[in-house]
């Protein structure tokens, strides 16, 4: 899958566009790109059009400015999808992808017929969490490529990280590749979104929680009150998976999403 370009406040966004049909959109998760979908796209793509974007400040796509909201983020995704012209999709954002997964249906509720929140949460950050991500942000500009390190470790189960070991290590070569000043600027756009938990309630469409039980980021506990809020929930959990589930559950995650996709285009919910 060859690399396109969408162009957003005079910067190139980069993508993957594969398949035909119904759109899936896929979002990654912070320190991520288009490539850790890879796999999921490509069986996706058998039924569906896949396409996969490389958010502001990683992968291929550059930085903008010194703030990556998540609002930022979703009309980044917004340009490309105009740009290739198609209007109903289903949005699938892992981590971060997921928060701007949610800001993609606050800011454009007509173009969007489900989501799915993959190892992601509609909560803002905790007063806690602010403060850790403060001193993240301080450690980062002194030296990001260790942090960088010692944090994908920390995103997998531990018994994944030999049974996946490959994919452990491509994740570590996407997310070293991150500038220190893409890390800044996410960690600042993560710790001020606000919550979008009223998304949740008020969607007329499906969502699906892909949750990990060992996930070390998102809390599973913390995701039982916003499916409840769903008029149509779907969840997949996952009891051996950390953050990183479609890597960890593969067969799982990528047939979900599927049978997800096929239920969101039919209205079969």
């Amino acid at each position: 899958m060859s690399l396109k370009t969408a162009e957003f406040k005079k910067t190139k966004i980069a993508y993957t566009d594969s398949g035909k049909g119904r759109v899936v959109v896929l979002l990654h998760g912070f320190l991520g790109s288009h490539e850790v979908w890879v796999e999921t796209a490509k069986k996706l793509s058998k039924r569906f059009r896949v396409i996969s974007i490389d958010l502001p400040g990683h992968g291929k796509t550059p930085s903008i400015g010194y703030y990556h909201s998540m609002e930022l983020l979703a009309q980044s995704v917004k340009a490309v999808l105009d740009q290739i012209g198609v209007r109903r999709y289903v949005v699938v954002g892992h981590s971060m992808g997921g928060y701007a997964a949610l800001a993609f249906a606050e800011l454009y509720p007509e173009n969007v017929c489900g989501i799915c929140l993959f190892n992601s949460t509609s909560y803002a950050d905790s007063e806690e969490k602010k403060k850790e991500r403060d001193k993240v942000i301080r450690l980062v500009k002194k030296e990001h490529k260790h942090y960088v390190t010692e944090v994908v470790t920390g995103l997998f189960a531990p018994e994944s990280l030999s049974k996946i070991a490959a994919e452990v290590d491509k994740v570590k070569r996407i997310a070293v590749a991150t500038t220190r000043q893409s890390i800044v600027n996410s960690l600042e756009g993560m710790k001020e979104r606000k919550s979008r938990d009223l998304i949740l309630k008020f969607a007329e469409y499906p969502v699906l929680f892909v949750v990990g039980k060992k996930d070390s980021v998102i809390n599973y506990e913390t995701m039982y009150s916003q499916m409840a809020l769903c008029k149509y929930p779907f969840v997949l959990m996952l009891e051996y998976a950390g953050h990183m589930c479609f890597y960890e559950a593969a067969k799982e995650t990528q047939k979900e999403l599927m049978d997800f996709a096929e239920r969101c285009f039919r209205k079969n919910y």
